[in-house]
């Protein structure tokens, strides 16, 4: 299992972010479950972002909103670092 590591600034947006979407509640807990077993797991699409985000990583919760997370595989550890609407996040 990986260690999920959840900065102080990462809660703040996930409770604003849930706060303003309860839907995605579930489908945001079901993610993480999988993710702490299996960061590979086809259904969370991970991929390694570009550009001035190229050090992190995102998972899909769905197809309008992602999670970008630092990953360390080496440590087996995931950090989070943002979670919103997929442009947002990508800005």
């Amino acid at each position: 299992m990986f260690q999920l590591i959840f900065t102080p600034s990462y809660e703040k947006r996930l409770k604003r972010f849930l706060k303003k979407h309860p839907q995605i509640k579930n489908q945001y807990a079901k993610v993480i479950q999988i993710l702490e077993i299996d960061p590979y797991h086809p259904s969370l699409k991970i991929h390694q972002l570009r550009g001035r985000l190229k050090d992190l990583h995102s998972i899909s919760i769905n197809m309008g909103y992602r999670v970008s997370i630092e990953f360390i595989v080496e440590d087996k550890k995931i950090t989070f670092v943002d979670v919103g609407k997929h442009d947002n996040v990508y800005r």
